[in-house]
């Protein structure tokens, strides 16, 4: 499924940048090669990037 239409990333793509460090949709943007462009898609960046966050935290407790 598409994360970002406007670049064609896809919740892989967006998961990838996560694992590799991305902090914040800038960064996931960057690892891609792209920037945002009409920016409906950070919202749901945001939240993939929490999500991720909270399970490294329960992993490590």
């Amino acid at each position: 499924m598409y994360v970002c239409n406007c670049n064609g990333l896809r919740q892989r793509d967006v998961a990838q940048a996560i694992q590799a460090g991305a902090q914040r949709p800038r960064d996931v943007f960057a690892s891609n090669g792209c920037s945002a462009q009409c920016a409906k898609c950070v919202c749901e960046m945001r939240q993939m990037i929490q999500d991720t966050r909270e399970s490294f935290a329960l992993a490590a407790e």
